[in-house]
C-alpha cells in the first residue's frame, strides 16, 4: 500500500472526507467491497479517471485474500470503466513483489505493459520508491463511418 494503516478513527474520517470530495469533483469513483448478503466492508476499490484513461487502485483486508473478492470487484470496475464512452484505457500498477495483485490484474484481462522503475513509495516495505509493474486494458476508439 502507498499509506500506513490508520492509527485511529480520526485518520479514517479525514480519509473519507478527502475521498468524498474527490467523488464530488469527478476525480474518483469508489466502491466498498462486501460479501453478498453482508454489509460489512471487506475492502474498497477506486477508479480515478483522467481524460481518456482511468487508474484503478484497491485494498482488501488480509483475512479476505485468496477468496476471489478482488478479482470479482476489479473485473466489474474494469468492465464498467471501459463501457464509459470517454474512457479507452484502464490501468493499474503493482509492486513487483506483489504476485497476488499481479494475478488479479491478469485475471481481469489486463496486460503487463512494462516495468516502472522507482515508481511508488510503499512505506510498509521501504522508505524509498520501489519498482512496479504497469498493467492496462484498452478498447479501440470507435471511428465514425
Amino acid at each position: 500500500m502507498t499509506w500506513r494503516p490508520h492509527r485511529g478513527v480520526r485518520n479514517t474520517q479525514a480519509y473519507l472526507r478527502r475521498l468524498l470530495l474527490a467523488v464530488r469533483r469527478g476525480t474518483s469513483r469508489s466502491w466498498v467491497i462486501t460479501a453478498r448478503g453482508d454489509d460489512r466492508p471487506l475492502g474498497m476499490i477506486e477508479l480515478r479517471p483522467s481524460g481518456h484513461r482511468a487508474e484503478i487502485g484497491y485494498v482488501l483486508g488480509r483475512r479476505w485474500w485468496e477468496r476471489g473478492f478482488m478479482t470479482e470487484a476489479a473485473g466489474a470496475v474494469v468492465e464498467w470503466g471501459l463501457a464509459q464512452p470517454t474512457l479507452f484505457r484502464v490501468w493499474a500498477v503493482t509492486d513487483i513483489d506483489n504476485v497476488a495483485s499481479a494475478r488479479v490484474l491478469e485475471r481481469v484481462g489486463m496486460t503487463r505493459e512494462g516495468l516502472l522503475r522507482s515508481w511508488l513509495i510503499h512505506p510498509g516495505l521501504s522508505a524509498g520508491p520501489r519498482d512496479c509493474w504497469c498493467y492496462a486494458r484498452v478498447r479501440a476508439p470507435t471511428v465514425p463511418a
